[in-house]
């Protein structure tokens, strides 16, 4: 397989469907409440609509993992992992960020990773074996060197509060330890903000795969890392996530581990 043909095939799908969701944004947004604080509009639907077709005409053998359900079909080797507009809340506001997100997985191994965010018309992009670029230009994550010298994000749980606690302990540890937190409301994007060195570092509980497996793997295509809350490597599926850039990474996963994990 060309993952690198393939790959710029998808952001120029990215962006195609991202000027259907701009052309659609300006009508009237029909909203429907799938769970408290969890939103979905009719153009999430459609994005995904044209995303899947797309796809299937690329890679005919691929199943999907997405987030409107568009596609049940499930691949034996390739599956898409799609989130059509990711920071739905901000979109159904007129706020930026909101983010196109597709992953390719090859079994058990995202191979290909694209985050398209609207507001600031920016693609980012990367393949296995590929450095990570930005509308064209290679980026790398930061290299500051700890936690202190780091600017952070972190997403605010909208339905599961069981972390609390021990979440709003950590918010209290990074405001005094770090150079500020950041919430934009886009998992994805905060994800591609780490693999251009924006941010430092990132971590959030209560995600799904289509949230974080494009930008987890910008980040390590970029020269970051990812990790769950212990440690561990089972933050595509595992609702957990840290990822940074590698020089502060330890020092993150210790604060965290520590933190969330305690109780």
């Amino acid at each position: 397989m060309d993952l690198a043909t393939l790959c710029h095939s998808v952001t120029e799908l990215a962006k195609k469907t991202g000027q259907y969701i701009r052309e659609e944004a300006a009508k009237a947004k029909r909203i429907e409440v799938k769970g408290k604080n969890d939103f979905v509009t009719h153009i999430d639907k459609g994005s995904e609509e044209r995303i899947v077709a797309k796809l299937s005409e690329l890679l005919p053998e691929a199943g999907f993992i997405a987030e409107e359900g568009t596609s049940d079909k499930v691949g034996e080797r390739y599956n898409w992992i799609i989130d059509p507009i990711d920071g739905t809340t901000n979109f159904i506001h007129g706020l930026a960020p909101h983010a196109i997100s597709i992953a390719l997985e090859d079994k058990n191994e995202i191979v290909l990773g694209v985050v398209f965010e609207l507001g600031l018309d920016e693609c980012f992009y990367s393949w296995k074996g590929a450095d990570a670029f930005l509308n064209g230009n290679k980026i790398e994550v930061s290299k500051a060197p700890s936690v202190a010298d780091s600017l952070l994000a972190t997403g605010f749980p909208y339905s599961d509060y069981s972390k609390m606690s021990g979440f709003m302990k950590s918010l209290d540890y990074f405001m005094k330890n770090s150079h500020g937190l950041r919430r934009l409301g886009s998992a994805a994007t905060d994800l591609a903000y780490v693999a251009c060195g924006r941010f430092e570092g990132f971590y959030e509980y209560g995600l799904k795969p289509y949230d974080v497996a494009a930008g987890a793997f910008l980040v390590k295509q970029a020269g970051g890392d990812n990790c769950d809350f212990k440690g561990g490597d089972d933050f595509i599926y595992g609702e957990e996530i840290i990822s940074s850039n590698a020089f502060i990474h330890q020092e993150l996963k210790g604060i965290i581990k520590q933190i969330m994990t305690e109780e």
